[in-house]
């Protein structure tokens, strides 16, 4: 069986002991500072292995309770899989400890453990009020069948139970993704001398390799893991759900902060939107109004902002949850059912707390339609959120679709297998996705435009390939419209000749209404055999005008009824095959310009350009101031 990794906070009101408590089953004071031993209380989160049974490896983080030191709460406990909410004995519920409850099932906090501390300090009776009032304030909350375990850190009265209770409660709980792309959020940045720039925090999802090379978001510094330590301890790899230190190589600790994630893809992006399902506290002391200035927490990063709504104007109490967007001032790095905590900045307050619907917020109208568009993104499976996703972009690959998608690589490439064997998905060159539904758009497309091509030029092959990608470039990608183009022409819809594409049961023709006229032109040119006349002087007895001229010579040259000897002249195919006729059957395997004249009897001015022609055509090949038949059959 292989190792797991899970991380646990200490949370709960100020003084409650829950440092106590963490040294009690760690062995390990998490309080640093001096600060922090001079006044008994947390100001840093404090970190702590903890080692109960083989095979699970735990670590603790020790958070903040005072009010003062929320965000490092909230930092702390970000990236927990297991909460210990410890409530002292001998006060029992307070505010921090409700503000604390909140905050954990903001964050989607699933487990927990209630460890009533300082037991020795109360008797039976007041031991029991607490517990019913613990109850009381757990009632209605997700965490109201949590365990209760009864501690004293100072006696180690009931370590032992609190132990064992933990490593019953993980195993219920999921291990974090060590096959996802790397993500480590920045909880804190410091140096060692001669060791350089090292930072720390929870793995949330991958592994992270002495050695690899990495890039911190969102100023995207390129940096190396020159060394990695889970809890002192020099390590070769680290995985999801460890508490990780790195020595950073190619960084200062001044360019790193609180807040910046260090991953080891190009698969996540920053934004400065995000669209969000948001739920508020139950108890407002002010409204929240629209474009109001909120500070969002997410992950280890603090970030101002305004909330948009799109369904009001403001909140006085809400206890269903809201779509709506955050917009921000600086970017962050989030994914898609990434949790954060909303706090009013002015009177300071938690708000509420909810996940990340779509990490790309848009720019979206105030009404129902985006209300109706949000609730279905944050519906959306996989496989609608790809869908959606390339319906919206037409062609991406593996890497763009985890960074729109917030998906994880092994959801994107098992989604993208099953599309393409069921036929909703496409894959167009070199591992690029589309949906089939913007394919048969494509489709219909460029039939619909050969179909009415083909009405307003009759006589035409059909149009060059180029003018399809031109006509199609506002509209679809160059790579796509070739895709289906070579779609079509291989199903047997369209057919190519040359540049030229036209539907497959397309034929050039004489338009009806010209028909007759047309014909007279040719039988005209075909009469004159080599000596031609100017093209234009065939029509001037005619009414066509000077486009339909045009277009009947493109006609005959494109058809090969007709070739083009000089730029205002045309010679008719069977002027072209009788005159090559007698030529071959009059000379021998090579002949120069006096005998084709002798042959052909026609003057200069009309032979050169018939023999250039040839040349052209590859029936003869000109050397010196002769000609070699190329083929003479």
């Amino acid at each position: 069986m292989s190792d797991t990794y899970f991380t646990i906070g200490m949370a709960g009101h100020i003084d409650h002991g829950k440092t106590t408590l963490t040294k009690a089953l760690s062995h390990i004071d998490t309080d640093r500072l001096k600060e922090e031993k001079e006044r008994s209380i947390s100001i840093e989160l404090g970190y702590a292995p903890l080692r109960i049974e083989e095979g699970i490896n735990i670590s603790i983080v020790d958070v903040p309770g005072h009010e003062r030191f929320i965000r490092q709460m909230i930092a702390g406990v970000a990236g927990i899989d297991l909460v210990v909410l410890v409530i002292a004995a001998d006060e029992g519920v307070m505010p921090q400890t409700t503000e604390h409850l909140e905050i954990l099932e903001f964050l989607g906090i699933e487990h927990c453990i209630v460890a009533i501390s300082k037991v020795d300090r109360v008797d039976d009776e007041m031991l029991e009020f607490v517990t019913e009032d613990i109850k009381d304030g757990l009632a209605g909350t997700i965490f109201h069948d949590a365990p209760f375990v009864y501690v004293d850190g100072i006696s180690g009265k009931g370590i032992d139970n609190l132990n064992q209770t933990i490593i019953s409660e993980l195993k219920l709980v999921e291990s974090r993704d060590a096959y996802g792309s790397f993500r480590l959020p920045v909880d804190q940045v410091f140096t060692v001398q001669g060791q350089g720039t090292i930072v720390r925090g929870t793995i949330y999802e991958g592994i992270v390799q002495q050695g690899s090379q990495l890039r911190l978001l969102p100023k995207d510094h390129k940096v190396r893991a020159r060394q990695i330590q889970v809890h002192h301890e020099e390590q070769d790899v680290a995985r999801a759900g460890q508490r990780t230190a790195i020595n950073l190589g190619g960084v200062d600790k001044e360019d790193v902060h609180r807040g910046d994630v260090l991953v080891a893809s190009d698969h996540f992006l920053v934004t400065q939107a995000i669209d969000v399902a948001l739920q508020f506290v139950e108890a407002l002391r002010a409204p929240v109004k629209q474009r109001m200035p909120v500070k969002i927490h997410v992950g280890t990063s603090e970030v101002m902002g305004r909330i948009v709504f799109f369904d009001r104007n403001e909140v006085k109490q809400a206890d269903e949850e809201v779509l709506c967007q955050i917009q921000l001032d600086e970017e962050v790095v989030v994914r898609r059912g990434d949790r954060f905590i909303l706090r009013r900045p002015t009177p300071v307050e938690t708000i509420g707390g909810g996940w990340v619907i779509q990490p790309e917020g848009g720019k979206y109208r105030f009404g129902q339609v985006t209300i109706d568009m949000l609730q279905n993104k944050k519906q959306s499976t996989p496989k609608d959120l790809i869908e959606d996703v390339l319906s919206k972009h037409t062609l991406l690959d593996v890497k763009q679709l985890i960074q729109h998608t917030s998906l994880d690589e092994h959801i994107v490439n098992r989604v993208v297998a099953e599309g393409i064997e069921a036929g909703y998905l496409i894959e167009v060159n070199r591992q690029k996705y589309g949906v089939t539904k913007t394919f048969n758009k494509v489709k219909d497309e460029i039939i619909f435009r050969l179909e009415n091509y083909h009405q307003e030029h009759p006589m035409r092959l059909g149009i060059s390939k180029a003018e399809i990608l031109q006509m199609l470039s506002g509209m679809y990608s160059k790579v796509l419209v070739e895709y289906s183009l070579n779609q079509l022409v291989k199903k047997g819809n369209l057919e190519k000749e040359d540049q030229f594409v036209s539907l497959s049961e397309f034929h050039p023709h004489l338009p009806k209404q010209w028909k007759q006229r047309m014909l007279e032109v040719i039988y005209s040119l075909e009469r004159d055999g080599l000596t031609v006349k100017k093209w234009e002087d065939y029509l001037t007895a005619t009414p066509l005008s000077k486009h339909e001229a045009d277009e009947l010579a493109v006609y005959l040259v494109q058809t090969k009824q007709a070739f083009r000897i000089m730029d205002d002249r045309l010679i008719h195919r069977s002027a072209l095959d009788a005159a090559l006729s007698k030529l071959k059957s009059q000379t021998g395997e090579t002949f120069d310009l006096k005998e084709a004249k002798d042959t052909l009897d026609v003057s200069r001015k009309y032979l050169i350009p018939f023999l250039e022609l040839l040349d052209q055509l590859k029936i003869t090949k000109r050397q010196d101031n002769e000609r070699k038949w190329m083929d003479k059959k």
